[in-house]
C-alpha cells in the first residue's frame, strides 16, 4: 500500500495543518490511473450525519455511497485494461455540518498494480458561494422525503458540478444550508456565510476547538478563481416569513419584514444592501482580477430588487464593473428534489444558464 501520492490532485478548501483533508461540498480527489485495479483507503470523521462520496471513472457515475467512521477500504475498479489511463474522481456529496462535532473525508492511501499520472491542470477556475442550493440538498432522493439526512445531499447532481464540467473548469464550493448574506432563514444574523468565509471552515469544530486547521485563516492565493458564482439571498428573503430571532447573549431582536406590496420593507433591504456590498467588496479583496456572478432565482424572485441594488450601490461606490447579476430559471414543478428543494432537472438549467453567461464573455 503506497502512502497519499503526490499525483493525486485535491480540490477544495484546505488547511495547512491537514492539506489532505475535505470540508466543503464538492470537494474532490481526482487522479488518472493506468493500472487494472485500483483500491483507495479513506477516513471520515462524523456526529450524526454520515459523509457521503460519489465516486467517477471517466467522468461517469459509477458508485455513491455513505462512508462508515474511521477507515474505509474502497476498491473502485479492478479486472481493467491496464493500458488504458482512467480517470478517477472521489467527490464529497456532503457539505459541512455545523454541531455535528468533527466531520470530513481523507484519502490515507491508495493501492493499485500500475502507475498514476499527473492531472491536467484547465484553463478556468471557478470558486462558488452560496446555500442549501449550492450544497445540493435535495438534489438527491424521492420527491416526498423531508428528512434533514446526508444522503439527501449532493455535490454531484448539482449546478457548481454541472457548470464546471461544461466549461471544463476546476472549482470550489463554500455554501450552508439556511444561511444569507445578511441572516439565515431564521433571521440569526449569526447564520451569514461572510462571516465565515475568511477561514477555512470554522463551521467545524468539536467540543469549541479546531479540527484538522478548520479554523486557520484561508490563503486566497492557493486557488485563483477567473469568476466567482455568488448564489446567496434566498434565506435572506425566507426570513421575512419567519419568527424573529432574539439573540441570547445580547437579547437583542432581529426580523427581516415585508411590506404592504409583498416586498421586503425598508429597514430589511438596507440591512441586506449594507452586507451584500460589504461582501462583495471583500470578495473583490481576496480576488482582485475575477468576475463576480451573482447569480439567484431558482426558488423565486423576492430578492432579485435588493441584489439589483446592492450590486449597482457596490458599483458606485467602488467603481468596480466586474459585477453583474445573473437571473437563473425558477424551480417549476416537475424540476423538484426532495425537501422542496431544486432537483435534477433544476440544477441543470441553472448550469446551462450560468455556463452560458460565462462563455459569452469569455468570447
Amino acid at each position: 500500500m503506497a502512502k497519499f501520492p503526490a499525483e493525486v490532485k485535491i480540490l477544495g478548501r484546505t488547511s495547512k495543518e491537514a492539506p489532505d483533508v475535505l470540508f466543503w461540498t464538492g470537494s474532490r480527489y481526482e487522479m488518472n490511473v493506468k493500472a487494472s485495479y485500483l483500491t483507495v483507503h479513506i477516513e471520515a470523521a462524523y456526529g450524526g450525519q454520515e459523509q457521503w462520496i460519489a465516486v467517477l471513472v471517466n467522468k461517469a457515475l459509477i458508485c455513491r455511497m455513505p462512508l462508515l467512521r474511521g477507515e474505509n477500504e474502497i476498491l473502485i475498479f479492478r479486472n481493467r485494461n491496464a493500458e488504458e489511463v482512467k480517470n478517477v474522481r472521489i467527490l464529497k456529496e456532503v457539505q459541512p455540518m455545523g454541531g455535528d462535532g468533527a466531520n470530513y473525508i481523507r484519502l490515507t492511501a491508495v493501492d493499485t498494480d500500475g502507475e498514476l499520472l499527473p492531472v491536467e491542470e484547465p484553463k478556468l477556475r471557478l470558486a462558488f458561494v452560496g446555500d442549501s442550493i449550492t450544497s445540493g440538498e435535495g438534489a438527491f432522493g424521492a420527491r416526498c422525503e423531508m428528512d434533514w439526512v446526508a444522503e439527501l445531499f449532493s455535490g454531484y447532481d448539482n449546478y457548481t458540478y454541472k457548470t464546471a464540467e461544461a466549461l471544463d473548469a476546476d472549482y470550489q464550493v463554500v455554501s450552508q444550508s439556511g444561511w444569507g448574506v445578511y441572516c439565515g432563514y431564521n433571521n440569526d444574523i449569526h447564520m451569514n456565510v461572510p462571516g465565515i468565509y475568511d477561514s477555512v471552515c470554522s463551521i467545524v469544530t468539536e467540543n469549541g476547538k479546531s479540527v484538522c486547521g478548520s479554523s486557520e485563516p484561508y490563503d486566497f492565493t492557493s486557488f485563483s478563481p477567473d469568476y466567482v458564482i455568488l448564489n446567496l439571498g434566498t434565506n435572506d428573503g425566507g426570513a421575512a416569513d419567519t419568527e424573529a430571532y432574539t439573540d441570547p447573549e445580547t437579547g437583542a431582536v432581529f426580523k427581516m419584514a415585508k411590506g404592504e406590496d409583498g416586498a421586503l420593507d425598508a429597514a430589511s433591504r438596507e440591512h441586506f444592501t449594507k452586507a451584500a456590498k460589504k461582501f462583495l467588496a471583500r470578495l473583490r479583496e481576496v480576488y482582485p482580477k475575477a468576475r463576480i456572478l451573482w447569480v439567484y432565482g431558482m426558488l423565486g424572485s423576492l430578492m432579485e430588487d435588493p441584489i439589483r441594488e446592492a450590486i449597482a450601490a457596490y458599483e458606485g461606490e467602488s467603481g468596480d464593473s466586474l459585477v453583474s447579476y445573473v437571473r437563473l430559471p425558477d424551480t417549476t414543478e416537475e424540476a423538484f428534489g426532495s425537501r422542496w428543494h431544486p432537483g435534477h432537472l433544476s440544477h441543470e438549467r441553472a448550469a446551462c444558464v450560468i455556463a452560458e453567461k460565462i462563455r459569452s464573455e469569455l468570447g
